[in-house]
């Protein structure tokens, strides 16, 4: 699998509060960032796969859901992931 339950850990711990916050914008964030890249590169090899086309956008669509909402909390926060993860913008 190529998502271990340290990895995830590991995730909340550098984004968010701590390692079991797991609600925070900032640690969901970076977890679907990562999920994206994932699956991007599995779409670079498979170009027909349009289940995982599909799911791909609707992940793009929930991170940018949470990038907006972290946007109209605290602009500071929301410019800090964005650097951090380099999700350009």
């Amino acid at each position: 699998m190529y998502l271990t339950s340290e990895k995830k850990k590991e995730f909340f711990a550098t984004h968010g509060k701590s390692e079991f916050d797991t609600g925070s914008p900032e640690g969901q964030v970076a977890m679907f960032t990562h999920r994206i890249n994932y699956l991007t590169g599995h779409l670079k090899i498979n170009r027909k796969d349009l289940v995982t086309r599909r799911s791909l956008v609707a992940l793009v669509g929930k991170r940018r859901k949470l990038l907006d909402y972290l946007k109209e909390i605290d602009i500071e926060r929301y410019r800090a992931i964005v650097k951090a993860l380099g999700i350009r913008k």
